[in-house]
């Protein structure tokens, strides 16, 4: 079965978030970072991070799963999931992956 690929936003709930987060916001995001540290593990994170947007800084994250319902999961069990919005958006990713090959 052919893996489908994901452009995932995390908006966070206002645009100062990055510099003023709570103690308890931090320890939501560092726990966030931890388990998208395990997806990146598994394969299923691609790529992931901030993206320091002068209008208010926001994450992306590249996924890798069997079908979207599966990506549905791993967004509910994400510790910043109802601290951050989530938006999904089909893609094709491009990428190398470790050991593959570059054909000519």
């Amino acid at each position: 079965m052919e893996k489908k690929n994901f452009f995932v936003t995390l908006t966070p709930p206002r645009t100062t978030f990055v510099n003023d987060m709570s103690d308890e916001e931090r320890e939501i995001m560092n726990r966030h970072v931890s388990y998208l540290r395990t997806l990146l593990d598994k394969g299923i994170a691609i790529a992931y991070g901030p993206v320091f947007d002068p209008k208010g800084a926001y994450g992306v994250a590249v996924m890798e799963v069997d079908n979207i319902e599966q990506l549905h999961e791993i967004i509910a069990a994400d510790p910043a999931n109802g601290l951050q919005k989530f938006q999904i958006y089909p893609m094709r990713a491009v990428y190398k992956k470790p050991g593959q090959a570059i054909e000519n």
